[in-house]
């Protein structure tokens, strides 16, 4: 499947894997990405062209069971790719358009170079003639200039010499249809479209989105070699400018299609279709594109590349192409947050949800000012956060489980279930637990970066109000002497309800009252560490008074966690739902990932039993380190010793059905750090959830961004404890005999490039010369040591 730096998409043609083959093979610089699909084709049902641009959302509204639903899409853009040829033989009439497939296909193969971002595509035909073609396709997406893209095809005649006949199309007739289920719903996002062509091969396009009307511009300068001149067409959605091409056995032919994309959405604001035709016209030859992209990657894998040997390794290292795709520096400079299907596809609708709890992590000790970014787009958005707290009833921040361009709450109100054909309500909404996990993101940040700028500033506005919505939600229950967080869902995504119930929301969600505990317990820490100045300013804007912080403090220590038979349960109730019978809803459906809608297929609820979706309670120990949980566990009163905390992990292996990319994700991390029995089984699912498309078919409609951050992740601070703070960085590795030796270098609290070596048993940790002071380290059994700029340690794990 692979080699070295090399990703073989494919080596030969199968229809029913071309979508997968697509996402996988995406190219994107952080600012837009490009579908790895064939040239050849337009979209249907085995291709799927699409290029997408961060942060360009389009709202339209679709009638749905005679109810008109909004929704917000990440735009399918004009396809800059599409190319059609045929062999026109001197002694013979012109064949057909030449695709994958034709009858005359006879190789086919997909090659992703990840060490320079080049995706190359090579297909050789040959008629009953005898005739062959071969043709050769390279993509870039540069990522030095995160405007342009350029194709490169070559040509060459076997047995034959004549033309080939070639159609460079610039085409603006593409629809958001990427989704099987959501066809029923609107997807013409782009409207009033001009076309035209300006000198020196110049097509160009620019159209512009319904609703908020962002303005696109594409221009596609088209080289030959041999120079040829080009029959140029404007239709109402697109240009084509066609060529004939002397071809024979010993002379070849190029097309070089180098496109420009500009949108209303740039800073500074210019005219896109100016723009976009200047920047295709001053554009670099292919072959200085190319050498300055291949720069770019190699800075960025110096910056971020994790080095493990084998099979694992090479995963991880396309895991972390895809994070580069769709957060590259060149993130930095927008406004966008993590789409959770990255830039490929349109699955979720290219919607941010919580997987920046899953990303964050990674970029923030590799590239910490995109971290910033990112962090900075929830800031942004805070506005429309504290509206909706506002919408509820209450006060503080509520941030949406699913935001797009404004900050709204853009979860559907009806999902489709695809087994029996029925929109039902869709209560996801619910959870909030997502405001916990953009607060830990921003605290989590400025520790390991010692970035108190942010923390004192945009990170204390959005952890301050998520407190204060936590605090002012709650409600005592004098029964319980506890305070109570009712109507709310877990990342469980399966109970929305409890059985037979009129209203959605279950009550007291383990995960989401420790987390709004921790939450409001850093405010109050925050509160302390502010400047007199910058705290006095808060308090006064915010109206935080002392009344309001002593309610922070009585309900961060008398939260309620509920327990059942041992072990914390998922929510209030949980252990009186009724068993599953796994092993005969297994022997029956196979696959029972997507539990749920199997069971209201069959007229049944997963409400009613105790079955989850993915990893919920155990959520808590992917986001805590063991003394940390346990010491959160203390703050509310409650004894979580280690035996319970185990009870509590094996209780929940054995209800969940891992319908999520993320729930073996932290299934494996949290057996890594139990040094339990069946740690690789879930952490190698988690490595080829993607890879295999395990959830059979779902990666075609967009990578998970989580997972595959996330994997990389559970090698880098999983498998080493690593974790940064004011105190320094603290290591407490432990072994994973799957993976027992690799590498990598972080940026920690200032210093960039400190070197970690994990071999068995040992621990190397390198300091980069630099003008900073010493690194502070923190061992096992709180052994610390500081390391010099310039210097390296070996130590005995």
């Amino acid at each position: 499947m692979t080699e070295g730096w090399t990703w073989t998409g494919s080596d030969r043609y199968d229809p029913e894997r071309e979508r997968l083959v697509e996402a996988l093979c995406t190219l994107g610089n952080g600012r837009f990405a490009t579908r790895g699909s064939a040239p050849e084709c337009t979209a249907g049902p085995a291709h799927y062209p699409g290029t997408y641009l961060a942060g360009c959302y389009d709202r339209l509204t679709s009638v749905v069971e005679g109810e008109r639903i909004e929704n917000e899409d990440l735009v399918n853009l004009p396809n800059w790719t599409l190319l059609r040829y045929r062999c026109l033989p001197d002694d013979a009439p012109p064949g057909a358009w030449l695709t994958p497939d034709s009858d005359s296909l006879r190789t086919y193969g997909v090659q992703l170079d990840l060490r320079a971002g080049v995706l190359a595509r090579r297909l050789f035909y040959r008629d009953d003639r005898g005739l062959g073609l071969r043709v050769s396709h390279l993509r870039v997406v540069h990522m030095g200039d995160p405007r342009l893209a350029v194709q490169r095809t070559a040509f060459r005649a076997y047995g034959w010499s004549g033309v080939v006949e070639v159609e460079s199309v610039l085409d603006g007739d593409v629809t958001n249809a990427g989704v099987e289920r959501y066809r029923h719903l609107d997807g013409r996002h782009l409207v009033d479209h001009r076309t035209g062509f300006e000198q020196d091969g110049i097509g160009w396009l620019t159209c512009r989105t319904v609703d908020p009307g962002i303005r696109v511009a594409l221009a596609v300068r088209t080289v030959t070699r041999p120079v040829c001149p080009a029959r140029k067409d404007a239709t109402r959605t697109g240009t084509v400018q066609t060529y004939r091409l002397p071809v024979g056995p010993r002379r070849s032919a190029t097309v070089v299609k180098t496109m420009a994309l500009r949108t209303s959405l740039d800073r500074p604001a210019t005219d896109p279709f100016a723009e976009a035709v200047d920047a295709a016209a001053r554009a670099p030859a292919f072959s200085r594109l190319l050498s300055t992209h291949r720069a770019c990657w190699h800075r960025l894998w110096e910056q971020g590349e994790l080095r493990v040997p084998g099979e694992a390794g090479r995963i991880l290292r396309l895991h972390l192409f895809h994070v580069f795709q769709t957060l590259s520096p060149n993130t930095a400079d927008l406004d966008v947050g993590v789409p959770a299907r990255g830039l490929h596809g349109e699955a979720y609708r290219g919607h941010v949800f919580w997987d920046e709890l899953f990303v964050l992590p990674y970029l923030t000790v590799h590239f910490p000012e995109v971290a910033r970014a990112l962090l900075m787009y929830r800031h942004r958005r805070l506005p429309a956060a504290r509206a909706a707290a506002r919408r509820a009833g209450g006060r503080g921040a509520v941030y949406p489980w699913q935001s797009a361009s404004s900050g709204r709450e853009e979860t559907q109100t009806l999902h489709l279930n695809p087994r029996s054909g029925r929109w039902l309500p869709d209560h996801s909404h619910l959870q909030r637990h997502v405001g916990s996990a953009v607060a830990l993101n921003a605290w989590r940040y400025a520790q390991a970066t010692g970035d108190r700028g942010f923390l004192h500033s945009a990170g204390a506005e959005i952890l301050l109000e998520v407190a204060r919505h936590w605090a002012g939600a709650a409600t005592y229950d004098a029964a319980h002497d506890r305070y109570r967080l009712r109507g709310v869902m877990g990342p469980d995504e399966y109970h929305d309800a409890y059985p037979d119930a009129t209203n959605p929301g279950i009550d007291d969600n383990a995960y989401t009252n420790a987390t709004a505990a921790w939450v409001l317990a850093r405010g109050l820490d925050l509160l302390g560490e502010l400047p007199d100045a910058r705290r006095a300013e808060l308090t006064e804007r915010l109206a935080v008074d002392d009344e309001e912080r002593a309610r922070w403090e009585e309900v961060s220590h008398r939260l309620y966690v509920p327990f059942h038979r041992g072990v914390v349960s998922q929510f209030e109730g949980y252990g009186d739902l009724a068993e599953l019978d796994w092993d005969a809803y297994r022997n029956r459906y196979g696959d029972i990932r997507r539990l749920d809608r199997i069971l209201e297929a069959e007229g049944d609820t997963v409400n009613r039993y105790q079955a989850s979706k993915q990893a919920d309670t155990l959520m808590l120990g992917y986001l805590f380190r063991p003394a940390e949980l346990h010491g959160l566990f203390a703050r509310l009163g409650y004894a979580l010793d280690e035996e319970t905390w185990r009870a509590t992990v094996a209780y929940y292996l054995r209800r969940t059905s891992h319908g999520s990319t993320l729930s073996s994700l932290v299934h494996g991390w949290v057996l890594t750090r139990q040094k339990g029995a069946d740690a690789w089984r879930y952490c190698e699912e988690a490595l080829l959830a993607d890879v295999a498309d395990v959830q059979g078919g779902t990666t075609g409609e967009g990578i998970h961004l989580g997972a595959m951050a996330g994997t990389v992740d559970l090698v880098e601070r999983g498998i080493t404890g690593l974790e940064a703070g004011p105190e320094g960085l603290r290591i407490a590795p432990v072994a994973l005999r799957e993976v027992p030796r690799f590498a990598f270098s972080l940026c920690v609290l200032g210093h960039r490039g400190v070197r970690l070596r994990m071999l068995p048993g040992r621990l190397a940790i390198r300091v980069p010369e630099s003008s900073l002071g010493p690194l502070a380290v923190v061992l096992p059994e709180g052994r610390r040591i500081a390391l010099s700029p310039g210097e390296e340690r070996w130590f005995r794990m």
